[in-house]
């Protein structure tokens, strides 16, 4: 199965993947635009909002340089939910034995979410080495992920939750750290007015982010 990190084969190392909440249906294909356009192609639309799987789904049809995926994904049936809204993958702020097959039964790429090592080697167990790391800053930051390349080298995270532009780079830096998770590349003052070219610029700083390609975030 191909990897999330792996989703944007044109793009050598997407550093951050957004994370969208979307209220309005309306302004996902804009929005999307707007990032793709910047350099961050990936993009992650939470399942919070009754606007959320019409955004995927317009996204998916209308943005062909994006590759969007369905976050905060919790159950199985939000699962079939996103991949029949046209999702390419999923993302869990946690998971169960149930939640993790449905995900895998998809077919599409996943990053369960974990925030203690006992969750890591859980899902290392059932053969699931990328992952999300979730809430990143309030679970330990990036000195966490550190502690955990030497006893884990084979697990590879998205750190998600606090991250920042200011942050971002010491999570990025870190082996077992294939890409990030953040929102700071859309602000709220700006997707109120619909300031798209704001969300671009925003999104091509964050794509700058991006170093030398280390083995692991290959």
């Amino acid at each position: 199965m191909t990897s999330v990190f792996d989703l944007a084969p044109e793009v050598p190392s997407v550093p951050v993947v957004p994370v969208v909440v979307i209220e309005d249906a309306a302004d996902a294909v804009p929005l999307a635009r707007a990032l793709v356009a910047g350099g961050l192609p990936l993009v992650e639309v939470t399942l919070r909002t009754p606007a959320a799987l019409d955004a995927v789904r317009a996204i998916a049809d209308e943005v062909p340089g994006a590759v969007v995926g369905a976050g905060t994904v919790v159950t199985a049936a939000g699962v079939a939910d996103a991949v029949d809204a046209g999702a390419r993958f999923l993302v869990s702020p946690g998971w169960t034995e149930r939640l993790l097959g449905a995900m895998r039964d998809s077919g599409l790429p996943f990053l369960p979410g974990v925030s203690t090592t006992s969750e890591v080697v859980a899902l290392l167990e059932q053969g699931v080495a990328d992952m999300k790391f979730f809430p990143a800053e309030a679970a330990g930051g990036a000195p966490y992920l550190k502690s955990l390349a030497g006893p884990l080298p084979q697990a590879r995270f998205c750190p998600t939750g606090g991250v920042s532009l200011a942050s971002a780079p010491a999570y990025l830096s870190l082996p077992n750290v294939g890409c990030v998770g953040g929102t700071w590349m859309l602000p709220p003052d700006a997707l109120a007015a619909r300031d798209w070219a704001r969300v671009e610029a925003l999104a091509r700083e964050a794509a700058a982010l991006r170093g030398p390609v280390s083995p692991r975030s290959r």
